[in-house]
């Protein structure tokens, strides 16, 4: 599905798509958007941030919100980083900025669909090197790749599905110094396209959520000048001597 109120953008989108096999449906506002995603659930969302009745950061926003995993690969105008970061860090798949090549775009569109299929095939694709009936544990943070759940010691954490697979790929390897081309990997599985900025903003996030002071963090760390590592932070705490 392609959301893009700019008729002369989607009907070049939509010819792109359908000339690569895709039946595409085109809808022209953020609120139909919604509501196609939750009737039709298409395999792609190519959705437009500056739409009418609802811009694309909020219908991402609702759609995770709502547990919806379609994958989104999100259209802008707009060239910060800051909002680039920010439509990653509500769940979004991927990014381009306008004026876009559309051989760059079918690219990525391609990634995304070849990722969503491994993922509801009959053979699930894990969560990064993990099994998938298996809970990871690191100290009193667990992992369960099989629900899709974190929590430390009795706690939920609610993680964007970024953020999860940062920390399944970690969690896996405790201790290991993971670079960050190692986790765009893992993110996204094509990492021509992602900028290692996107991985400090899925670490900084995690530590708010995973830090009892996320300034000064003793669970996941910054290995400087080579990335990060996941560790148990009672391990180091010295034992009371009898």
């Amino acid at each position: 599905m392609v959301a893009e109120d700019d008729a002369k953008q989607a009907e070049l989108v939509r010819r792109y798509l359908e000339h690569e096999g895709h039946a595409v449906m085109v809808v022209e506002d953020g609120r139909a958007a919604l509501e196609e995603v939750r009737h039709g659930e298409p395999d792609l969302l190519v959705l437009d941030v500056m739409m009418p009745r609802a811009d694309g950061l909020d219908v991402v926003r609702i759609l995770r919100a709502e547990g919806r995993e379609v994958p989104v690969l999100m259209l802008t105008a707009r060239s910060t980083e800051d909002d680039l970061l920010l439509g990653l860090d509500l769940g979004a798949d991927d990014y381009m900025t306008k004026p876009f090549s559309p051989r760059e775009l079918m690219a990525r569109v391609r990634t995304l669909l070849r990722r969503n299929r491994r993922s509801a095939g009959p053979a699930p694709d894990p969560a990064p090197a993990a099994v998938e009936d298996e809970v990871l544990s690191v100290g009193t943070l667990r992992i369960d790749p099989a629900r899709h759940e974190v929590s430390i010691g009795d706690t939920p954490v609610v993680c964007t599905p970024g953020e999860f697979r940062i920390l399944a790929a970690m969690a896996t390897e405790p201790d290991r110094v993971f670079t960050r081309q190692r986790l765009l990997e893992e993110l996204h599985g094509f990492d021509k396209y992602i900028s290692d900025r996107t991985v400090d903003v899925h670490i900084m996030h995690l530590r708010k959520k995973i830090e009892r002071a996320p300034r000064r963090p003793a669970r996941l760390l910054t290995v400087f000048g080579v990335g990060y590592k996941l560790t148990d932070p009672a391990k180091d705490i010295p034992r009371a001597s009898s």
